[in-house]
Parts: C-alpha cells; sequence; structure tokens
C-alpha cells in the first residue's frame, strides 16, 4: 500500500469520526448539517472551527456544575412556586385563562412560577431604561443582583458603578456578574476598582483565549438587575452608551421591562443559580431575597421563562412556539435577529394559513452581513404563507417582543435564532396583561411607521443573483 493511499484512508476515517461526533453530539439538526458541509467541504479548516467552537465537551461540563445547583434551588422553592401559580390562576382574568398550556407547560418544565400581583413598566430606549434603573439602584436597602451580557466602561456604566460602590459603603451588599466574552472591556481596571470597593463581581464562564476557545459559545445573554427581592429588570438593552439616543449619533430602538412584585422572584432564583456556578460560592436562599411585601395597585401576571446549555429542553423557543400555536387573532414580532428553524417558522406557517395575522419586524440590516444574508432566505416562506414582514429603517432595532391577541406580551432577552434557542442562557418574561400588552401593539404598529413592508410579489421576483448568497447563508444558519 502506498503512502498516499494510507494518508487518503487515514484522513477519510478522520472525517468520518468527526461527522460521527457532530451526529451524536448535536442536538439540532440545522447545526449538525451545518457543522458537517463545513467538515466535508472545508477539511482542515472545516475541523478547526468545528473543534474550536462547535464540540461540547466544556457543555458536559457546565451541565454538571449548574444541575447540581439547580435541583438543590428547585427543590426549597418547589412547594412555594405550585402555591404561587395556583393562586395567581384563581385571581387572573379570563383573558389569561386561555394561555393556560402556556403557562403549566413554563410550570412543569421549569418551575416557573406564575405571579400574580404585579406592576410592569414598559421601558423603550435607553434613555427611559436607565433614569428608572439609577433611581431604583439608589434607593437599595438590603441588596443589589446585577447580571449584564455586556456591560461597558462608558458613561452610563460608570453611573451605575458608582452607585454600586456607593451602596457597599452604606451596608448593601452587591453582587455582580458580567459575561466575560460580552464585557470583555471591563475585564480588568473596571471590575478592579469594583472589587476593591467591596462589590462582588464574578465572570461568567471566563474566556481565556477568545479565539481559541469554544467558550464564545454558551454565553449568558441574560440582563438581570434585582434589588431587594422586590423590583427587577429584565429585557433587550445591555449596559453602554449607545442604546441611549442623542442627536447626531445612529439611532438604536430597544425594549426593556421593570417588574415590582413576585414576577422577581423567578429572576431572583435565575440570578442565583448563575451567581453559584461562576463565583464558586454557595449562596443560599434566603428569605430577604424574595420580598413578601406585596406591591400596592399591582394587577400583572408574570411568569419568568429561562433555558440555556443547563436546560434538557430549549424551553425558550418551545415557549414561543406554544405562543404562536395558541394565538387566535393576531402575533405581532419584533427580533433583530431572525433565524427560526423548522420549528418556529413551521408554526408561524401553520397560524398564519389558520388566519393570524402575522406582522414581523425586522432591521433593513443586521450588524452582521451574515445573518442579515440568513435571514433574508426566510421571508419568502411567510410571505407565501401570508405573513408581513417589514424592515425597520429609523435605526438598528434590537428589541425582542412578541404579542399575541392583545393580551399576551413577550418581552426579553431571546432573539428568534438558533443562537438563543440552543446556545445561549437567555431569560423571557411572559406577562399576561392586556394593558401592557395593548401598550407594547401600539408601540409596534409606531414602529412599523418608519418602517418598509415588503411586497410578497417583488421579493419573489429577486434576482437568481441576489438571492443564492441567501440561500448559501442559510446553509450556515446553524453556526451563526
Amino acid at each position: 500500500m502506498s503512502w498516499i493511499a494510507l494518508g487518503t484512508g487515514i484522513y477519510a476515517i478522520a472525517i468520518i469520526s468527526v461527522c460521527l461526533r457532530i451526529i451524536f453530539d448535536t442536538r439540532s439538526t440545522e447545526k449538525a448539517l451545518a457543522y458537517m458541509l463545513v467538515v466535508i467541504f472545508v477539511p482542515l479548516l472545516g475541523v478547526a472551527i468545528y473543534f474550536s467552537f462547535g464540540i461540547s465537551y466544556r457543555k458536559e461540563k457546565l451541565y454538571s456544575k449548574k444541575i447540581i445547583n439547580d435541583k438543590n434551588a428547585l427543590a426549597e422553592l418547589q412547594l412555594k412556586t405550585k402555591q404561587e401559580t395556583e393562586k395567581a390562576w384563581d385571581n387572573s382574568e379570563p383573558s389569561i385563562q386561555r394561555h393556560k398550556k402556556l403557562a403549566l407547560y413554563l410550570l412543569n418544565d421549569g418551575m416557573s412560577p406564575l405571579s400574580g400581583g404585579n406592576k410592569v413598566k414598559l421601558l423603550i430606549n435607553g434613555e427611559n431604561k436607565f433614569p428608572e434603573v439609577l433611581d431604583a439602584l439608589r434607593k437599595a436597602k438590603n441588596h443589589i443582583h446585577i447580571q449584564y451580557y455586556i456591560f461597558e466602561d462608558g458613561d452610563i456604566g460608570t453611573q451605575i458603578k458608582d452607585i454600586l460602590l456607593q451602596k457597599v459603603k452604606e451596608g448593601v451588599e452587591v453582587r455582580f456578574i458580567y459575561d466575560d466574552f460580552g464585557s470583555s472591556s471591563i475585564r480588568r481596571e473596571f471590575v478592579d476598582e469594583m472589587v476593591k470597593g467591596g462589590v462582588q463581581a464574578f465572570p461568567f464562564y471566563k474566556v481565556h483565549f477568545i479565539l481559541l476557545a469554544n467558550r464564545v459559545n454558551y454565553r449568558n445573554h441574560r440582563k438581570i438587575i434585582v434589588i431587594d427581592g422586590s423590583v427587577g429588570f429584565t429585557g433587550g438593552i445591555n449596559v453602554a452608551d449607545r442604546y441611549i439616543n442623542k442627536a447626531g449619533k445612529p439611532y438604536w430602538r430597544d425594549t426593556h421591562l421593570m417588574i415590582e412584585g413576585p414576577g422577581v422572584h423567578y429572576l431572583q432564583y435565575l440570578f442565583i443559580c448563575d451567581w453559584n456556578f461562576c463565583s464558586g460560592r454557595h449562596l443560599k436562599l434566603q428569605q430577604g431575597f424574595f420580598s413578601a411585601v406585596p406591591t400596592p395597585g399591582g394587577k400583572a401576571t408574570v411568569q419568568i421563562v429561562a433555558s440555556g446549555p443547563d436546560s434538557d429542553q430549549p424551553t425558550v423557543m418551545f415557549s414561543i412556539v406554544e405562543t404562536i400555536m395558541l394565538a387566535e387573532k393576531e402575533l405581532l414580532i419584533t427580533t433583530p435577529y431572525f433565524i427560526p428553524g423548522g420549528n418556529v417558522l413551521n408554526a408561524l406557517q401553520v397560524a398564519a394559513g389558520s388566519g393570524v395575522a402575522i406582522k414581523l419586524l425586522v432591521p433593513y440590516r443586521s450588524d452582521s452581513k451574515l445573518v442579515n444574508a440568513a435571514a433574508r432566505s426566510y421571508y419568502a416562506e411567510l410571505l407565501d404563507a401570508g405573513a408581513e414582514v417589514y424592515l425597520y429603517q429609523q435605526g438598528f432595532i434590537h428589541a425582542k417582543t412578541l404579542v399575541s391577541d392583545g393580551d399576551l406580551a413577550i418581552i426579553g432577552t431571546a432573539n428568534m435564532d438558533h443562537r438563543s434557542f440552543e446556545l445561549n442562557f437567555e431569560v423571557n418574561a411572559m406577562v399576561y396583561d392586556k394593558a401592557l400588552a395593548q401598550e407594547l401593539r401600539i408601540v409596534f404598529y409606531e414602529d412599523i411607521n418608519h418602517a418598509k413592508k415588503i411586497n410578497p410579489k417583488t421579493w419573489k421576483a429577486r434576482s437568481f443573483y441576489r438571492q443564492l448568497p441567501e440561500k448559501v447563508a442559510r446553509l450556515f444558519s446553524g453556526l451563526i
């Protein structure tokens, strides 16, 4: 046997072995096919890409660390969670009752309670969010828990840092989690200053060599603030100056949510789970972390949904699919990245075909050409089903929201793409409240005034050369 034949045989066995590893190791069909295409057609580079970004041996380690903490916390909260959900159902509005299947799924899958008696406030853009955040932080008496994917050393980041340092001096316990990849700009001097001032700060899933490590995957994309166990914030807005719109700067359209009441409890639980994982410390559940004080005037029912690499199921994705399937009249969806995969796309097609009015609002141009091309490859199928697609043109729309039939609003951190559904730690707030849903509905229709509606005939008539890059990008949508 010649050396060439021997080398070819070894090479073939290696490629087959890698493909088998991909098949057994990858839950998503789209992702598995994409990695196999790269490995087969770009052999050496493809294998390097897979072992750098796709392999889940670190995911196995991540599971073992997180699940232990989750189970301990779950056991302590289980009874209270069921009682809280039963009470919320008894006191909920009739319009909420038709979402019972969705709420029960979230309860059974992740023990996420349905919490009544909340005050909720919609915060549009950074200029409306950050004044509320700064005010709430200044009022903290017992503890502040803050967790962000992107936290930058800018004007707003410095303001928050200064308040946190001041609150520590006042005796408030401050815990801070930052994603080591998304918040790489604060990893040294900024965080060091906070730690020296008494803030307990840890990176989530530390990255040592960003360009060589697959820890670019499995990022903590959550944005959570919990203050004294009674006030919470979550949504799409990170801590960075670009989220605050000023004259002469690119316009950034985003949405956040402020919650006052028991709906904050599950945000607190998520923070504690993430804290125990990344800090290596075991923060025990304390009564002071879950305020029992009722919120005056609180009428909204809230349920928090979360998932990530530590989840047995892609709960965020399943909750969106169930929301789509339960819709009867209208679905208003805003997302900056629309790479839905088969489950969500099929649910939207079925809903549209059954007469549900579906309107999708996405950026005219994404901040990634590859993502933009892959997303555009899905529009024709939605248009064929009767959905409407709008391309936002005033600036970049980064909000992740959904309004179903004017009585259920979803506001959170999860994009409608594979990365949010499978690879990142995400959190969404399900708000079963007609007043908030109607408010978000009005905001959606204001946003589409700044968008271009796609004409189905014109879109389908685009040239082969316009559509080809989008079709090719879609083949690799499982990787982006």
